[in-house]
């Protein structure tokens, strides 16, 4: 087992959800790693934690990969953030994605949380991805 795929994983969920259409006509190119200083827009995606567990089998050295992407909203209800974590989904569930360092064996959505945070003036949908990667 490696943890050498995670930045190459990383860099391939950006890429994927900030070429998504979809997710660009609901928040723009406010999708983050990290969420910039100062003020941030009314919803956006924020990439989250990541655990990782070993995955080696007769093939090789691999890896599973449990990736938090989080919607964050400041508007009124979750209708807009369930709307922009249906497009996470949709670019993220059983994506072809290409790894500078790797080969994604599989992405797979495995649960979201969606609550409220900040004394309820604001809400948060964690979305949970199962990504196996190998390390060829």
């Amino acid at each position: 087992m490696s943890y050498a795929v995670s930045g190459a994983l990383q860099a391939a969920v950006f890429a994927a959800l900030s070429g998504d259409a979809a997710l660009a006509a609901l928040v723009g190119s406010a999708i983050y790693d990290a969420v910039p200083a100062g003020t941030v827009p009314d919803l956006y995606v924020r990439l989250g934690t990541e655990t990782v567990r070993e995955a080696s089998d007769g093939s090789g050295a691999g890896a599973v990969h449990l990736l938090t992407v989080s919607v964050i909203t400041t508007n009124p209800g979750f209708a807009s953030a369930k709307a922009v974590a249906t497009a996470v989904s949709d670019a993220l569930h059983d994506a072809d994605m290409t790894l500078t360092r790797g080969t994604l064996v599989s992405m797979q959505f495995e649960r979201a949380t969606a609550r409220r945070i900040d004394a309820a003036s604001a809400r948060q949908i964690d979305l949970r991805f199962r990504a196996r990667v190998s390390d060829d």
